[in-house]
């Protein structure tokens, strides 16, 4: 890439990752990082991408106001017109029968899989940067530049207001078993909300702006990306367990394989990464190992081993 890449999304079946530029393109690729297909189209940046969970579509969404379906060779289905501004964010429904899209126009949208609006959800006061669908599709989460993130049903209907970032939501991300949100914001942290939207844990750690959150698939962990040219790892108490080093540039997004064993990001260096990740077991085996050793050579040391006796 000559370009910045935005968003990165894997296919359900871990095989393929798309890719959403800058160059006003998108791209699949195999997962050894080789390039399948080139989707062109969009006039502007696109900065956004998600696969249906069938793995057949793609959906884009981009700076030139609309959002785009393509089949898994990269032609285009159907062109998503109807924001006023440019379109930030694009989930599909669990189902694959539903699009959701987030744009500056401080509006969400719901479409059918052909392209046709169902509903606009009206609500914040600013910039709406990222939607999500609850794994039963019954619910959207929505984050945006007004500080808030916001539970709807699926007719469109508010449900929660969640207050607490410090500055604007830009990431929203719901576990797998849908019983809690994560969120990611400028203000430096990420945070656990449950489904009610009451604040669970704050993750602090980052140095800069938080700007992608996601689970991994058994729900065990979280993974953000700062434009502190790191990406995170967490439990899903909020506690820290690894810090990914290595990008030159912000990490825009971050991304679990199906199978939970391998993360990657995105990053303004004009690269995705992907990373090996250990389970939380085989972390905590490595980390007692070490500690096992660390104590072997300072005796005297008096931190205590209650985890790993465990």
């Amino acid at each position: 890439y000559q370009s910045t890449v935005y968003s990165v999304a894997f296919s359900p079946d871990g095989q393929r990752l798309a890719t959403a530029s800058s160059d006003h393109t998108a791209r699949i690729w195999d997962n050894q990082g080789n390039e399948i297909a080139l989707l062109t189209g969009h006039q502007f940046w696109v900065s956004s991408v998600a696969f249906s969970p069938d793995g057949q579509r793609l959906a884009t969404v981009s700076d030139d106001k609309t959002a785009r379906i393509w089949d898994n060779q990269g032609n285009e289905i159907a062109l998503l017109t109807g924001h006023q501004d440019r379109v930030l964010s694009v989930a599909f429904s669990p189902d694959g029968q539903r699009l959701a899209t987030a744009s500056s126009d401080k509006t969400v949208r719901i479409w059918d899989n052909q392209g046709n609006e169902i509903a606009v959800l009206t609500g914040h006061q600013d910039r709406v940067f990222s939607v999500a669908f609850s794994p039963d599709g019954q619910k959207l989460a929505t984050v945006s530049d007004d500080n808030t993130a916001r539970i709807w049903d699926n007719q469109g209907n508010e449900i929660a207001v969640l207050t607490g970032h410090q500055n604007l939501v830009d990431s929203v991300a719901f576990s797998p078993d849908g019983q809690r949100l994560a969120t990611a914001s400028w203000d430096n942290t990420a945070r656990i909300w449950d489904k009610q939207g009451n604040e669970i844990a704050v993750l602090s750690g980052h140095q800069d702006r938080v700007l992608s959150v996601a689970f991994s698939p058994d729900g065990q962990r979280l993974a953000t990306a700062s434009k502190d040219k790191t990406a995170r790892i967490w439990d899903n108490q909020g506690n820290p367990l690894a810090v990914l080093t290595g990008h030159q540039d912000r990490v825009d997004s971050v991304a679990f394989s199906p199978d939970g064993q391998r993360l990657v990001t995105a990053s303004a260096d004009g690269t995705a990464r992907i990373w090996k990740v250990e389970s939380l077991g085989e972390l905590l085996r490595r980390g007692c190992d070490l500690l096992e050793d660390y104590f072997v050579r300072n005796p005297e040391a008096k931190e205590k081993l209650w985890v790993c006796e465990e």
